[in-house]
């Protein structure tokens, strides 16, 4: 379940490619697209010009349920600047959206999810929309292929700038531009350009290609692939800073145990840790580099235990401080992203944990290796146990019926089993059928409510914000599961923030899972965390606060009765780590044990305690100093000033400033 709202945000795009010249398309007649959301066909997007300078819009696409469903109006001023512009439907979380902007005679108007406001205006820079079409980014193409700075000013505030452009000449001989442009988001975005009209845009998952070049879609993915690592590779040996021997002097040291050690000398040498010792006050070994710990806290490289891995994500997880992840479902190639990670090819975690997802086929199907009989899904887990995965994952629309048998396939295999609870099932039956692991909290808690709740649908989401607070944490019921969690063994993946954000979170309010880090990102991220979550009216809001803080005391109470919890984010890399970690804390767990979660405690779980997860002598220095005392006061894990892994020092503010974000100080 990841949050879709940030990475459809983060990843939007559109595509087109041909020989055929520029569009020149009567008053009316539309130019369409089509959108492919995990290689499915999955909605589209249309254009046509109205009046002299005036355009309409319309946008859509579907993923389980959810999804926008966007019309948008545009009128151009004679450089090209929008003017006009209205947009209404509703968003990825299907809450409905309303925004419009206005600029005559020197002076703007607007009213959006952040601010309802007027300032002076000239006609110069770009309005950017919150929630919308594909259509801004073709305007912002345009814009930057004629400034003769490279750059483009955003209104109220902000700027872009194309970094790169490259003539790339497809398989058919049609020529296209690729832009490379910086100052939106926390990636570079990528579009494809032909005689000054969008051809194409292939941005992780979620495609938008115009019909006349959807034969080469691939083909341009492919091609935008090769040079989106070759910006990565550049970026990880100018971020790299390879270590020998390092004496990180007059530390605090947080131990295996939860407690911190003060003043110490830690010595590493190459990939290890070779000695911990009390501080002197001198140096010994007059060959090492020295790194000031006073005042500071050195944590190991914590573990993110829910994550879906790409290439430009690693970037994040090493500046938020976490050097180890377990992936949770992904393509089939992620060895060679894994391989490259380590390498220090790309910059990016170990991936401790490799797990295959596994959907039944219908309309709500994750839409990556669906299956469409019990056959198929054993042929699936054996492809994993081939590529050396070590966990499956089933999703929502696996048959009840199959949990059994594909468990004991995977289970037959020395293969773990975990997931989403199957539509029409509970937790209670997933687990008495073979599940070693539960994701998401509301997953738990559709456990008390019915084995005929859909859950392949966004009910999964409003049942448990309708209902949540209802489950009652002293009936017998609820205390007979936990039992049940505790004699399996069960592991609980709660990625809790996420549900702060869809359940507390307000239209035209900086949500409170990300407020702390907003002012510090670039203008997309800023303004995904305005769009308020579920669709909450009236008293629902704290109807949805009631049920979320009730997950927070469903948290607190699994974990004083002994159930293994891991925390992960299923979401924005680092950011939302930190505040997962918040979480547990506010709900009651003693930062100390919150922070053993995040290390020693997963590295248990994943097997690989015996080289990470502590500080100890002879494993492996994958290292984080923290500005602060998260033992103290759990927020200071934000404050991340480098990070070791693989022998190699990274320092955060260089990894934030490459994806224009901001450093804590």
């Amino acid at each position: 379940m990841k949050n879709q709202l940030y990475f459809a945000l983060l990843f939007l795009g559109f595509v087109s490619c041909s020989d055929a010249p520029k569009l020149e398309n009567e008053k009316g007649e539309k130019t369409n697209y089509d959108v492919v959301f995990r290689e499915k066909l999955a909605g589209k997007y249309e254009k046509w010009e109205t009046a002299d300078n005036s355009f309409k819009y319309f946008y859509t696409y579907t993923d389980r349920g959810r999804g926008p469903e966007v019309t948008e109006e545009i009128k151009l001023n004679s450089d090209n600047y929008i003017i006009s512009e209205s947009i209404t439907g509703v968003n990825y979380l299907k809450d409905s959206i309303s925004e419009n902007f206005n600029g005559v005679d020197g002076s703007a108007s607007w009213k959006n999810p952040m601010s309802e406001d007027k300032a002076d205006f000239n006609g110069k820079a770009l309005y950017f929309r919150h929630d919308g079409s594909p259509a801004v980014y073709e305007i912002i193409g345009q814009l930057l292929t004629a400034s003769e700075n490279s750059k483009v000013a955003l209104y109220p505030e902000g700027e872009v700038e194309l970094v790169d452009q490259y003539s790339i000449t497809l398989s058919d001989s049609t020529s296209l531009n690729l832009l490379m442009i910086k100052g939106l988001e926390m990636i570079p975005r990528y579009l494809w350009m032909k005689n000054n009209e969008m051809v194409a845009s292939i941005s992780g998952n979620l495609h938008i290609v115009r019909e006349d070049f959807k034969a080469f879609r691939k083909e341009l993915q492919s091609l935008q692939g090769t040079y989106e690592d070759e910006y990565l590779f550049k970026i990880a040996k100018e971020l790299s800073n390879k270590i020998d021997k390092v004496i990180i002097k007059n530390v605090n040291v947080f131990t295996p145990e939860g407690t911190i050690v003060n003043n110490q000398d830690v010595f590493i040498e190459g990939k290890k840790i070779k000695s911990i010792k009390p501080s002197k006050g001198k140096v010994l070994n007059g060959t090492a580099q020295v790194i000031d710990g006073t005042g500071k806290t050195l944590l190991p490289g914590m573990f993110d235990m829910h994550t879906h891995n790409t290439k430009f994500r690693g970037l994040l997880h090493l500046a938020g401080g976490i050097t180890s992840v377990r992936d949770m479902a992904n393509n089939k190639q992620l060895k060679q992203l894994s391989a490259q990670f380590d390498n220090n090819e790309i910059i990016g975690p170990n991936i401790v944990i490799f797990c295959g997802i596994i959907d039944g086929s219908g309309p709500f199907a994750n839409q990556r290796n669906v299956v469409d009989n019990l056959g198929e899904g054993f042929a699936e887990i054996q492809s994993y146990k081939d590529l050396d995965y070590d966990q499956i994952k089933l999703y929502s629309s696996i048959r009840p019926e199959w949990v059994k048998p594909l468990a004991a396939k995977a289970h037959e295999l020395n293969m773990r089993v975990s997931g989403h609870i199957p539509a029409y099932m509970t937790a209670t039956q997933a687990i008495e059928q073979g599940y070693n692991e539960i994701q998401h909290m509301n997953m738990l808690f559709l456990n008390f409510m019915s084995d005929t709740i859909d859950t392949r649908t966004p009910l999964r989401f409003t049942m448990v914000a309708n209902h949540g607070a209802d489950v009652d944490l002293k009936s017998k019921e609820y205390l007979d599961f936990v039992s049940l969690l505790k004699s399996k063994d069960i592991v609980i993946d709660p990625t809790i923030s996420l549900f702060e954000n869809m359940f507390i979170s307000k239209k035209g309010v900086p949500s409170p899972t990300y407020s702390k880090i907003m002012k510090r990102l670039p203008l997309i991220e800023q303004r995904a965390f305005y769009s308020g979550g579920l669709p909450k009216e009236g008293d629902k809001a704290a109807l949805f606060k009631d049920s979320y803080m009730n997950m927070l005391n469903a948290l607190n109470d699994m974990y004083q009765k002994g159930i293994s919890i891991v925390p992960g984010t299923d979401g924005l890399p680092g950011f939302l780590y930190h505040r997962e970690l918040e979480l547990y804390e506010s709900a009651g767990i003693p930062a100390a044990e919150v922070l053993k979660m995040a290390t020693i405690n997963s590295a248990k779980i994943t097997g690989t305690s015996d080289y990470l997860g502590s500080i100890e002598v002879g494993k492996n220095a994958d290292l984080i100093l923290i500005d602060g005392n998260p033992v103290e006061n759990i927020s200071d894990v934000r404050r991340v000033e480098w990070t070791i892994k693989g022998g190699t020092i990274f320092y955060a503010d260089e990894l934030y400033n490459k994806m224009g974000i901001k450093h804590f100080k």
